[in-house]
């Protein structure tokens, strides 16, 4: 029996009977990083990524890149970390769709907040709404911002015609932090806005995420009276 073969299989053990509750941040890191690196003590590798990153949310928002610069974390524990935000963020898609009611910005702006955790590069999504605001499916639209990227307005409108919906909203990020729109943001939105009336959808609001805040460009007074 290797020499970390017996603690490995008594923190499998103590997950299995307790849960993560009973686990500490390093703990939980480190159990995790057993399934990525199967030689090595991974504890000393979990304690590097907390101090490095600052917390355990810290860790798994990091890009593989920054993580493969930690001793220890080579490219599959870093593939692994990112991999568990990422299905995170899948199981909340999931779990929203058919569920989840995104009636107002404060519901709508939660909704990506989340969605948004973890995502470094800029990225567009469209949520597709029934009439009473139930969210019928979410798409990634693009990769980059819409003053990054030529927005695909046919996809956009054909998303919402395949899901029968009756209202679009659009959410992007902006890394930098600020939430704030550009002039390029309202003239994109604008421009989704039209296309969408044209099939009898309506466009009810753009929200752009930064960190923890985001801004409704409906609550700025953008979209048409």
């Amino acid at each position: 029996m290797a020499v970390h073969d017996g603690h490995r299989a008594r923190r499998k053990k103590q997950f299995r009977e307790h849960g993560l509750d009973a686990f500490a941040p390093h703990e939980a890191l480190e159990l995790l990083l057993f399934y990525a690196i199967p030689r090595t003590d991974t504890n000393p590798v979990a304690h590097r990524l907390i101090e490095r990153f600052g917390s355990l949310a810290g860790v798994l928002s990091a890009t593989p890149e920054q993580l493969a610069e930690v001793e220890g974390v080579g490219e599959n524990a870093a593939t692994l970390l990112s991999l568990v935000t990422a299905l995170c963020r899948r199981a909340r898609i999931d779990a929203a769709q058919g569920a989840a009611i995104l009636s107002d910005a404060e519901h709508v702006g939660a909704f990506f907040c989340g969605l948004f955790q973890g995502v470094h590069e800029e990225r567009l999504y469209e949520a597709c709404l029934d009439a009473k605001g139930k969210l019928l499916q979410c798409f990634k639209v693009a990769d980059g911002s819409v003053d990054t990227v030529n927005i695909n307005m046919r996809r956009i409108v054909e998303n919402a015609l395949k899901c029968g919906a009756s209202a679009v909203v659009l959410s992007h990020n902006h890394p930098s932090g600020v939430a704030l729109p550009s002039p390029d943001d309202n003239a994109a939105t604008l421009m989704v806005y039209n296309a969408l009336r044209t099939v009898g959808v309506a466009l009810t609001d753009h929200i752009i995420v930064a960190d923890d805040d985001f801004v409704s460009l409906r609550d700025n007074g953008l979209f048409p009276r």
